[in-house]
């Protein structure tokens, strides 16, 4: 009668090195394995393409005048000069307001205000 040995020994050793072998093989051929799909992207919109805003800019220097265009105002006058003149414009249009640094802050409020009771609801202080 055979005796069997109570600890058998597993040897791993060649099976560790065929994976060894085969991981080496995956990290030179992956890079260059490369994926193409077929894409259909859909066509763009037939519509026409959006027009240009149209902005308006307002400017105020340190002597409280107004520019707007080519007309000049006082800030006494403005408010209601440019609620008359404000059909002319597009009230969905930006509003650029330019004022002097040395002007009060009330001042520049105001016309602020004016310019929103106007009807025009983009409008933006500009800085330098």
């Amino acid at each position: 009668m055979q005796a069997f040995d109570d600890d058998p020994e597993l040897n791993i050793t060649p099976l560790v090195d065929v994976m060894l072998v085969l991981m080496a093989i995956l990290m030179v051929t992956a890079p260059t394995v490369t994926f193409q799909e077929e894409l259909k992207l859909p066509d763009g919109s037939k519509s026409s393409k959006a027009s240009d805003l149209k902005t308006l800019t307002i400017r105020m220097d340190k002597n409280q005048k107004i520019y707007l265009n080519n007309d000049t105002y006082t800030l006494d006058t403005f408010a209601d000069d440019f609620v008359n003149q404000s059909s002319k414009f597009d009230k969905q249009s930006d509003v650029f307001i330019r004022a002097d640094e040395n002007l009060e802050y009330k001042n520049v409020m105001y016309l602020l205000k004016s310019v929103k009771a106007a009807g025009f609801k983009k409008v933006s202080l500009i800085t330098l």
